[in-house]
């Protein structure tokens, strides 16, 4: 399986509109999103949260590589959602199966925000690898 960045059926490939800031819940790291970016993580849709997170050194388990085949990449949107857009229905499907499912819950792989308002996003502690193997 390819895991770079697969555009999922049916959706339109989405950027953010301006610049906000993520930020990402326990560790409380703030990050600038700037839309004229063009580097991207090789995990997740360009501009995803798990694009956002890898590229700023924020460790979000991705079993699938980032292409909306799992759940592990499940957080919880605190704020910003609406600037979220709706899921997908690949992503509600995979939703089905996240551990401690929350009206809030998204899949950071494919979740872009358009940059309408700022995003704090939650890494529940079952997604958080804080052990990781050499490989």
């Amino acid at each position: 399986m390819d895991a770079r960045n697969p555009q999922l059926p049916g959706t339109a490939r989405r950027c953010p509109l301006r610049k906000y800031r993520v930020t990402f819940l326990p560790s409380g790291k703030t990050v600038e999103v700037d839309p004229a970016e063009t580097d991207h993580a090789d995990d997740g849709l360009p501009w995803s949260i798990l694009d956002v997170a890898l590229r700023n050194g924020v460790e979000i388990d991705h079993a699938c590589g980032g292409v909306c085949a799992c759940a592990t990449c499940h957080v919880i949107v605190r704020q910003g959602l609406e600037s979220c857009g709706d899921p997908v229905d690949e992503e509600e499907d995979r939703l089905d199966d996240a551990y401690g499912l929350t009206p809030q819950s998204r899949l950071a792989c494919v979740c872009v925000p358009d940059g309408s308002s700022d995003v704090v996003v939650e890494i529940p502690a079952w997604n958080r690898n804080r052990v990781r193997e050499g490989h």
